[in-house]
């Protein structure tokens, strides 16, 4: 009986899939991937400008050492070297709505075949009866909070709801704090740190950050040792949707917005890049409101951020971050400090790698995937351009806050770019928690 009562709150049945925004017509669009060799470029960024020009209204997807993958027109022509990796784009977000097909991966996942640990899985399709689960499809934000709010409820010992801050339109930002026999006022302990949808339209890091949070309560409810030894040792501040305005207008309006919804200095254009506002190595060259990567006026000017860096000083402010997780979409990797330039060295630069190489291989290990480490000023550019690594949430959290931080970009290299059907939820958050369990025993045990 409790294993059902575990597996029915955690895996929850919403009712029917969201339906797909009707102001939201990308049918004349598509993405490409350029090259820079064999360009005649120095680098992706001079690539970009040399091919479009004026970069202040052009949709970055991912931004790589060797290619660019960018949203344009059907019409557009590119002189250089290109593919077209997702030619329907309109098609390609309506996949992303729905249920699961029941089908874990259509590209050849080997999911869980590496993995020797029994593989628990906390979302119970098959005990419960029922045929849509919390995880079969991407969450709208109301959901999601009255998700929180059930195990909250379901599991009062070790999770507590928090709020971080509102946004602009209001919304309360949330964070879950998970510890065991809710230990709230003991800031001993060492504080990891989750963080999901900074950038509203990369829907598989809130789903991630979820299917941590279920993880670690299912397992520990069901008595499963490390669990147990995880929240009696360690503070978890998990904060699935860190963009809440941002992700709430990709369900209604855009499923390709990227800001919060923050009104600028020009009406017509709104959302700050929450990515580019934190205090440290803030830089307002990202100074045109409609830019996709707009920075702000000034440092912390984005609401949400200003709301993390109070929370932490004050309500928090006892508390040691020793662990900061931020995930993101995509490409597959795993980006350690800095972002904002490549001159400046991380401290204990030799134990961050290798903290990050084991986590490359606990994934690995889980499903054959790799993502590869890399410093995030390269993966960003600035170590040719410094201001695209600018004002980073991963450099703030290193350099002010935690002693180990890395941003995760999850799956996958460019076959579905930010619209990940839903089939992916699963395995995604099976590569993520394995990372996980391998960064909470490093901090447990430094000598594994």
């Amino acid at each position: 009986m409790l294993l059902q009562w575990v597996f029915v709150v955690l895996a929850l049945a919403w009712g029917p899939a969201a339906a797909v925004p009707s102001e939201s017509d990308f049918s004349d669009y598509k993405v490409v991937r350029l090259y820079l060799e064999d360009s005649g470029y120095e680098d992706t960024h001079r690539l970009l400008r040399g091919v479009f020009g004026d970069l202040q209204e052009v949709d970055v997807w991912t931004h790589a050492q060797k290619f660019v993958d960018v949203r344009v027109s059907k019409g557009t022509e590119i002189s250089v070297d290109h593919d077209v990796i997702i030619a329907d784009l309109d098609s390609a977000i309506k996949d992303t709505y729905g249920s699961n097909n029941g089908s874990n991966d259509d590209d050849g996942d080997v999911d869980g075949a590496f993995n020797g640990r029994d593989q628990k899985v906390f979302d119970a399709g098959e005990l419960v009866g029922t045929e849509e689960f919390f995880f079969d499809q991407y969450q709208p934000l109301d959901k999601i909070y009255s998700w929180m709010e059930r195990l909250q409820e379901s599991f009062p010992d070790i999770i507590n709801i928090e709020v971080v801050g509102r946004t602009y339109e209001g919304r309360e930002l949330r964070a879950l704090h998970l510890c065991a026999n809710n230990n709230l006022t003991n800031p001993e302990k060492k504080t990891i740190v989750i963080t999901g949808g900074v950038h509203a339209r990369e829907w598989v890091s809130v789903s991630s950050a979820c299917w941590v949070v279920a993880q670690l309560v299912g397992r520990y409810a069901l008595g499963d040792q490390k669990e147990i030894k995880y929240l009696e040792n360690l503070d978890f501040l998990v904060i699935p949707v860190f963009n809440p305005d941002g992700y709430e207008y990709t369900f209604t309006t855009n499923r390709l917005w990227r800001k919060n919804r923050q009104q600028t200095y020009i009406p017509v254009c709104k959302g700050i890049d929450i990515d580019h506002s934190f205090g440290y190595q803030w830089e307002s060259t990202h100074a045109y409101p409609c830019s996709e990567e707009y920075s702000g006026e000034e440092p912390f000017e984005a609401i949400e951020a200003k709301s993390w860096n109070d929370f932490l000083s004050t309500v928090k402010g006892e508390y040691k971050v020793y662990g900061y997780l931020d995930l993101h979409s995509y490409s597959q990797e795993i980006l350690y400090p800095y972002a904002f330039s490549c001159d400046a060295l991380p401290r204990d630069l030799e134990n961050l790698l290798e903290l990050a190489y084991g986590i490359n291989k606990a994934i690995r290990y889980q499903s054959g995937r790799n993502y590869d480490v890399v410093a995030a000023c390269k993966d960003r550019g600035a170590d040719l351009t410094p201001e695209l690594g600018a004002g980073s949430a991963l450099d703030f959290m290193y350099h002010q806050r935690a002693h180990w931080a890395f941003q995760f970009k999850l799956r996958d290299t460019g076959n579905h770019g930010f619209l990940l059907p839903p089939r992916y939820i699963r395995p995604v958050g099976k590569e993520i928690y394995a990372g996980l369990n391998y960064f909470c025993d490093f901090l447990l045990d430094p000598e594994i």
